[in-house]
């Protein structure tokens, strides 16, 4: 609600029991009918004010400068009643007040705030947030503390400090000592940004000081397998046990989609039949916990037969025996080397692979492949796209350059 009335006032207050020259001045805020009174801490004889403007009077140096204090106290007012009134806040004595004493502020400090947040989302993990989502904001408040402690030397800072140039220096920290990627810090920098958004709403802040802070993404284009070099892994036998266990569990993935914490958690009961009496897997993507409706393509359901008997699978009721993600990752550098493909290659490709090469390269719609993603958005599933408009401009850029139209 906007103030109807508003008013400022510098005066002389006689402390009790005294009668001298030298008074106390005090600064009397109005809104609305409703006053205000806080002490400046300085003093000035009472000959020597003009009570109607609220100033010392005078030339001498001395009344300069407490009349240039004084107005910057009158600047500190309007700017936070500017603050207030462009977050659409209640325009309030108090609250104008406790702003110029720092009152309640004082007491809040960014790496308390950052951990009570990230606390209270510990309880709601598995409900309203992923696993991954809480530790990557654990440690996003990490890598807030020890820069503090580099640049400041410091555990802790008021949240009132914080402004353009404490992210900035955020950004190189995080950029140059903690050699972060780019995307990886903006990352970083979002979930710092949601602490600072949460205390301007709850007005220990007046100001967003990540105003003006561009944190755009850099394009990543995303690695997928040809379907050349699947065929090198489903064609290849492998004499180690524990390297065709991996490379068919990757390959389960290339022709599903699913995220290697969706696989690893993936049960028997959710593999139904449909209305088409083929199998699909009906499950939720614990990222986004979006629902997930695919079919199972034959090789996909081939590798299901091959390890309904596996004694893991019996014992856990999973459809694969899916280790760690740091050691299936560290199996699949063997397959690359053992099947001759030079590409890094990653479990994450596998779903890269399934929405280009296994669906989007045959012609199944974005709609469509959006959907058995388990993509909240499909804007989510449009740089796979591009990921084939690339392909299919390295492809014709040899014919382009050798082609030559018939003269008529």
């Amino acid at each position: 609600m906007l103030e109807k009335s508003y008013g400022l006032l510098f005066f002389l207050k006689q402390p009790k029991n005294q009668n001298e020259d030298h008074r106390f001045i005090y600064l009397r805020i109005t809104v609305n009918g409703k006053a205000k009174e806080l002490s400046t801490k300085r003093k000035w004889n009472q000959m020597k004010w003009n009570q109607s403007a609220g100033r010392a009077t005078g030339k001498n140096e001395e009344t300069k400068a407490l009349n240039s204090y004084l107005d910057t106290l009158t600047f500190k007012i309007n700017d936070a009643k500017r603050a207030l009134l462009e977050d659409s806040k209640p325009i309030t004595a108090q609250l104008l007040a406790d702003y110029l004493t720092g009152a309640e502020q004082k007491s809040r400090t960014i790496i308390t705030a950052f951990k009570e947040h990230n606390a209270k989302m510990e309880l709601l993990v598995g409900t309203e947030y992923a696993l991954g989502t809480f530790i990557r904001y654990t440690t996003a408040c990490e890598h807030l503390e020890k820069f503090i402690q580099w640049k400041y030397g410091n555990d802790d800072i008021s949240i009132k400090e914080i402004d353009y140039e404490f992210i900035t220096n955020f950004e190189f920290w995080l950029k140059s000592i903690r050699n972060c990627a780019h995307n990886t810090a903006m990352k970083y920098l979002t979930n710092f940004k949601k602490i600072i958004l949460e205390a301007l709403k709850k007005g220990w802040i007046l100001r967003n000081p990540f105003m003006g802070f561009k944190m755009t993404k850099r394009e990543v284009i995303r690695t997928a397998l040809t379907q050349q070099e699947i065929n090198l892994i489903k064609n290849k036998k492998f004499n180690i046990d524990r390297i065709s266990q991996i490379a068919d569990i990757f390959l389960f993935s290339c022709y599903t989609g699913l995220a290697y914490i969706d696989l690893r958690q993936l049960r028997k009961e959710q593999i139904i039949t449909g209305i088409d009496r083929h199998k699909w897997i009906i499950t939720k993507r614990q990222k986004t916990d979006t629902a997930t409706r695919l079919p199972l393509l034959p090789t996909a359901l081939d590798i299901v037969n091959k390890y309904i008997n596996h004694p893991y699978c019996l014992e856990t009721g999973s459809v694969l025996p899916v280790p760690s993600n740091q050691k299936l990752n560290a199996y699949l550098k063997e397959i690359a080397d053992i099947c001759g493909i030079t590409k890094t290659l990653t479990f994450h490709i596998a779903r890269h692979t399934f929405a280009t090469t296994i669906t989007l390269n045959n012609g199944v719609p974005i709609e469509t492949v959006s959907r058995m993603l388990g993509h909240s958005s499909i804007k989510q599933t449009q740089h796979y796209a591009k990921i084939l408009d690339n392909k299919i401009s390295y492809d014709i850029g040899d014919f382009a350059e050798t082609d030559h139209p018939i003269s008529v």
